[in-house]
């Protein structure tokens, strides 16, 4: 009874070796015959699993499952301890690739005071020095609405102070009662400047 037991515990364990995130390598490979890939990457044929091991002795490599799911199952003959760490390199430059960029927002009025811009666009720099992007938008009200010629020429002052660490991603545009732009981290070319006079601002503008 004592045996059955220990081998109850044991099929937990077995499965975690063949799940999708972990190989059966060598003597962790319980069958009977292995449909081998060899070292250099020619396809051996179905082989019993002992012939399989002396084979990736003989290459001084390591037998790895890579498909316990066919019948029989594949192996492959190879450095595994190389596998595993170009396996984890590609995942880590995944990830670092999946990193989704957040947008940034500062929140202005026509004409605000120089001090009070200052502050914003000084947040602005730290979040695009970081890597994110920035939406400077501006607010009207009431009749500033009639003046959007006013929130442009800031506008075109922000992104100006800031064309060092940054591109303009989408140029200035009218969105209801706002205006804004969108900044992203780059240094700006200057072969390619960027245009801030956008046609849509030039319809709303009062003539």
């Amino acid at each position: 009874m004592r045996l059955c037991r220990r081998q109850a515990r044991a099929l937990p364990q077995k499965e975690r070796r063949i799940s999708a995130n972990e190989f059966r390598v060598n003597e962790g490979i319980r069958v009977a015959e292995v449909r081998l890939i060899g070292p250099d990457g020619g396809n051996v044929g179905v082989v019993s699993i002992r012939e399989a091991l002396q084979i990736a002795r003989d290459a001084e490599m390591d037998l790895v499952e890579v498909s316990p799911g066919a019948e029989p199952p594949v192996c492959r003959v190879m450095d595994f301890g190389k596998f595993i760490y170009e396996r984890a390199k590609k995942e880590r430059e995944a990830k670092r690739s999946q990193v989704k960029i957040e947008v940034k927002e500062i929140r202005l009025r026509p004409k605000t005071n120089e001090a009070h811009r200052g502050f914003k666009v000084d947040d602005a720099r730290r979040w695009l020095q970081q890597g994110h992007k920035v939406r400077v938008t501006i607010r009207f009200r009431g009749r500033e609405m009639d003046y959007p010629e006013i929130a442009l020429e800031d506008l075109k002052e922000i992104a100006q102070s800031l064309a060092d660490i940054s591109t303009i991603e989408q140029a200035p545009m009218m969105e209801g009662r706002t205006m804004h732009v969108v900044l992203a981290p780059g240094k700006t070319s200057a072969k390619k400047k960027e245009k801030l006079e956008p046609a849509a601002v030039k319809a709303e503008a009062k003539e």
